[in-house]
């Protein structure tokens, strides 16, 4: 019941306030942002790889006001593949990308972020990795898909995300897993009204099991977006039974979250990337985890007592 008023809070500066001025915020925003600058990510990085696990990489922000600020998300990107290169880790270390970040919603928006993106694709491209499209609210993701489509034609190992708890993404799967698009399946973290998306966790992990079932089936490389054990049995068995091999497809995790599952999984040969978010703009993200998820809530307020 919490995680619509978490979600409308993300969306509110005095709650900005409130929260980034606690004393104990910090201490618990470094459990799922593990640095602010590319220096502190890099460990971050080879650490990670290291342990036999493969990342995306999120420059946190959105909701930008002005074309300055898209340039310098763009400019950020840039930066990161440009110490990734020396890394030389190829596709174990790509990226994702919110077109909020990069101008959608300024005006002329859609041609902005567009030519925002393509050079952080086309640099991507050039140390052996990509970048994945990020999925917003459900105002956004024409121009999402509609980007996606163009950036495919010279880069077709471009992904995308899509989210199970929107009426529309069945369809949407269908018409990725043709084109054979890399698609990452997530159950959805913005908070949509009845009309567009189901409201329900059991109607929304139903759909997700939907959509998994035709992305398996498909011509594309599924990426499984999700925490839940039961979804990732589900998501193992699916693949068995679409003849998928372990290259095939993959699990993706966010950092700071059921961190031993990532490395069982890496263990037993499954591809596992880990989410992994940095940046200074953290509030919208931070805030979406704890709406994601009752246990995170009850972590946060729990060190704001403790401290207290």
């Amino acid at each position: 019941m919490l995680g619509p008023v978490i979600l409308a809070a993300s969306r509110s500066d005095r709650m900005r306030r409130l929260v980034s001025g606690a004393p104990v915020t910090k201490q618990v925003v470094d459990r799922f942002i593990p640095g602010e600058t590319v220096d502190q990510i890099v460990p971050v990085v080879q650490d990670l790889t290291a342990k036999g696990l493969e990342l995306t990489m999120d420059v946190v922000g959105e909701d930008i006001t002005r074309p300055e600020q898209a340039a310098a998300a763009r400019d950020a990107y840039l930066e990161l593949i440009d110490r990734l290169k020396d890394l030389e880790l190829g596709e174990r270390a790509e990226m994702s990308v919110k077109l909020s970040l990069f101008g959608q919603a300024l005006d002329g928006g859609h041609d902005l972020a567009l030519a925002n993106i393509r050079p952080v694709v086309e640099a991507a491209a050039a140390i052996g990795t990509t970048v994945t499209l990020d999925a917003e609210d459900h105002t956004t993701l024409d121009s999402m898909f509609a980007i996606h489509e163009e950036l495919r034609r010279d880069f077709p190992e471009t992904g995308c995300v899509i989210q199970s708890y929107l009426f529309r993404t069945e369809a949407d799967a269908r018409r990725l897993a043709a084109n054979g698009s890399r698609v990452r399946l997530v159950k959805g973290a913005y908070k949509e009204p009845a009309s567009v998306a189901y409201q329900h966790k059991s109607q929304i992990d139903r759909a997700y099991v939907r959509i998994l079932r035709i992305l398996m089936a498909g011509e594309g490389y599924p990426m499984v977006g999700s925490h839940d054990p039961r979804l990732i049995s589900i998501a193992q068995e699916l693949a068995r039974r679409a003849g998928r091999k372990p290259d095939e497809y993959e699990f993706q995790m966010l950092y700071g979250i059921r961190s031993d599952e990532h490395l069982r999984l890496a263990a037993e040969g499954h591809r596992m990337r880990v989410y992994t978010a940095f940046g200074t703009d953290w509030y919208g993200y931070f805030m979406r985890r704890l709406a994601e998820k009752p246990a995170n809530l009850r972590f946060f307020v729990r060190s704001m007592i403790t401290k207290g």
